[in-house]
């Protein structure tokens, strides 16, 4: 069994986790910033990366104290090396690799995404490869084919905007706050999802990628329209988007019948209108549906640890000089599509 410190500061949540490779989390805590961004009513780069400064260290000491471990009980440090607010991911990597350095131990550095296609894996232990995942968070959405550790296959990206960043600036349009998701879907629990026509960008189409772009503008005419009541409109915002996951995820499910689950994962994976919608249709397909436990959904040091530990016993460790990377695909061979740009 092997012991795995994980550091995570890729946006707005500083989190470490120690978690060892029979997948016991001894220890886990988030500083989240949502005071320090509210009043923007979005992630200020410059202020996530300065907070994580002053929060990371201190979390690191809590967690060992927590499991009762010293640093040196620990086997790899794993730490977010990308993508992300650079800044952010600057802070977390400098952290791991100063931990690694005097400790002694290996460096894992983790691509944040790969951080959430193998969360499910954390608390799903027969979930097994290949399995097709449905990666939905602020920056990205994405299917990808998880093959293995450090491999995946992507089937279909955004070409514009992601679901959690339509999701957010929903949130900002109706004047619900930040964080945008969970402020969006707590007031769509009261509204009607067939009060407002919108469109459904890419549904019915062969074209297996995302759109959200239009979905967006859509959301801000009619709430610049005065026509709808909020709870209304956020109700017939989110069953777009749920319409547009479930379009796009049925041509992935058909086109992969050797996957043995679909699997959601990201921050939108916290969304219960979604969770309801996706678990019909892996039913429809015959296959399980996973979806980690809502804490797991969101940015956290457990995922990036249970990462690691994966990469860790797979042989994989990292240089010291590893450098931070704002963008990093997790299918770098995957064929450009038009519009996705650096979100590819």
């Amino acid at each position: 069994m092997t012991l795995i410190l994980g550091l995570e500061s890729s946006c707005d949540e500083t989190a470490a986790a120690l978690v060892t490779s029979d997948r016991a989390i001894l220890a886990h805590r988030v500083a989240g910033q949502e005071a320090e961004h509210r009043p923007y009513g979005g992630v200020v780069p410059e202020i996530a990366a300065r907070a994580h400064v002053d929060r990371l260290a201190p979390l690191v000491e809590q967690v060992l104290a927590d499991a009762g471990v010293a640093l040196s009980d620990v086997d790899a440090i794993a730490a977010t090396a990308g993508p992300g607010l650079i800044g952010g991911v600057m802070v977390g990597l400098v952290t791991g690799k100063a931990l690694a350095h005097a400790a002694g131990k290996p460096l894992v550095a983790v691509n944040h995404l790969e951080g959430h296609a193998l969360s499910p894996r954390l608390v799903e232990p027969d979930l097994r490869f290949p399995y097709l995942l449905l990666l939905v968070s602020g920056g990205h959405c994405q299917l990808l084919l998880v093959e293995g550790v450090g491999a995946y296959r992507r089937l279909a990206t955004t070409i514009d905007d992601a679901a959690g960043e339509a999701f957010d600036k929903t949130a900002k349009l109706l004047g619900l706050g930040y964080p945008g998701g969970p402020a969006v879907e707590h007031i769509a629990a009261e509204g009607d999802p067939r009060a407002v026509a919108l469109p459904r960008p890419l549904v019915g189409s062969a074209e297996p990628h995302f759109s959200f772009a239009g979905l967006k503008s859509a959301v801000a005419r009619a709430a610049a329209s005065g026509a709808h009541a909020t709870p209304d409109l956020a109700a017939s915002f989110q069953a777009a988007v749920v319409d547009c996951l479930v379009d796009r995820s049925r041509i992935a499910l058909a086109a992969c019948p050797q996957a043995t689950a679909f699997v959601v994962a990201g921050g939108v994976a916290a969304n219960g209108a979604i969770r309801t919608a996706l678990t019909a249709l892996a039913g429809e397909f015959g296959k399980p549906f996973v979806a980690p436990p809502l804490w797991l959904c969101t940015d956290n040091g457990a995922m990036i640890a249970w990462a690691g530990a994966e990469r860790f016993a797979a042989g994989f460790t990292d240089p010291l000089d590893t450098a931070a990377r704002p963008r990093w695909p997790l299918d770098p061979a995957a064929e450009a599509v038009r519009g996705a740009g650096v979100k590819a």
